[in-house]
């Protein structure tokens, strides 16, 4: 009876090792499948890298992001107690294809892999920006590096910078009723960092 129990614990931990080992490779190959899949994506003008010939453009890295968009309550403009959502800052971590978080993405906007490898992005003017095909889920973008902050490490001579293949993050439609509100919205995007070849 003794061998009988110690049989059925031991068999119970092989299969609970086995579950997490596959867990973490579904997990594994779900982002590198993410990764891999956006590099398939038709990208609209809108948001698509110019040709810079003769030389061409160099892909970077490029970084699976999840967490939120944080919006706040804002009274609408000329609309007494009537407010809006107005956007915030993003939270999120960055992943590489392994499933290794590498960095994070947050207020600025900034991306930072290290107290050494950082890029803050700005808009275009006019912004270049693209609704996304995926309902609810915040726009595509193409951004460059903010002017008045040196993009470091990693990101040293990166020219663009692309949000992609969005999922989510979008205020909700329901409006706030107070200026205290705030709200986090899940969100998922990939990021593509991008340098001018000489």
């Amino acid at each position: 009876m003794k061998n009988k129990t110690i049989l059925i614990s031991l068999c119970m931990g092989i299969l609970a090792i086995t579950a997490c080992k596959k867990e973490k490779s579904t997990i594994t190959d779900s982002l590198a499948r993410r990764i891999s899949e956006s590099e398939n994506l038709e990208i609209p003008a809108a948001v698509d890298l110019p040709a810079n010939a003769p030389g061409g453009n160099t892909r970077v890295a490029t970084y699976f992001a999840e967490g939120v968009q944080k919006y706040k309550a804002q009274q609408k403009s000329g609309a007494p107690g009537t407010y809006e959502w107005v956007f915030v800052a993003p939270q999120a971590n960055l992943y590489d294809a392994s499933n290794r978080i590498v960095g994070t993405h947050g207020t600025g906007p900034n991306w930072a892999l290290s107290p050494t490898d950082s890029i803050y992005g700005q808009h275009f003017t006019p912004a270049k920006t693209v609704t996304s095909p995926t309902a609810n889920s915040i726009d595509w973008l193409l951004l460059m590096p903010k002017a008045d902050k040196v993009p470091t490490g990693i990101f040293a001579n990166v020219a663009y910078i692309q949000r992609i293949a969005t999922v989510g993050g979008k205020a909700p439609d329901v409006l706030p009723t107070s200026a205290a509100e705030t709200v986090e919205v899940k969100y998922t995007a990939i990021y593509r960092f991008t340098k001018k070849n000489p």
